[in-house]
């Protein structure tokens, strides 16, 4: 059964989902790197300073939606690995082992969403590919 009133509107909640989901993964990022807005309870090691970069870049790419495809190839990579190393050994439920959301952003990422999907409508990737080809200058006939 689908739900006639949300049916045209699939592309733009894409987009929606894109957004959300990138800026509560930004939010991840800046909490690691920043402290904002709310300081990190585990000291930072090298491995959490890469997932902090990744995480504030990487959430602000797809937040814009630019290089969307790609960028959540490697986020969906991160997040499997984070799942694994961070919180497999604690479980194998992610609502017991803490690892949820890590879980839950690797599939969004990776699986139908974003990187099969595409970032919606609502993206820089979308305006650039409507954008007419640039005209290489060159002697005139």
């Amino acid at each position: 059964m689908q739900i006639a009133f949300l049916h045209g509107a699939a592309p733009q909640l894409l987009s929606v989902l894109r957004i959300i989901a990138a800026a509560s993964f930004f939010t991840h990022g800046m909490v690691k790197l920043f402290g904002w807005p709310a300081p990190f309870e585990y000291p930072l090691n090298a491995l959490l300073l890469l997932a902090g970069f990744l995480e504030v870049i990487g959430g602000m790419l797809l937040m814009i939606g630019l290089f969307s495809r790609q960028v959540a190839f490697l986020l969906s990579g991160q997040m499997a690995f984070a799942y694994f190393i961070g919180h497999g050994s604690e479980g194998f439920f992610p609502a017991l082992n803490g690892g949820e959301a890590a879980m839950l952003f690797c599939f969004l990422f990776l699986f139908f969403y974003i990187a099969a999907a595409g970032p919606g409508p609502w993206s820089l990737d979308e305006v650039a590919s409507k954008a007419p080809p640039v005209q290489q200058a060159g002697p005139s006939n």
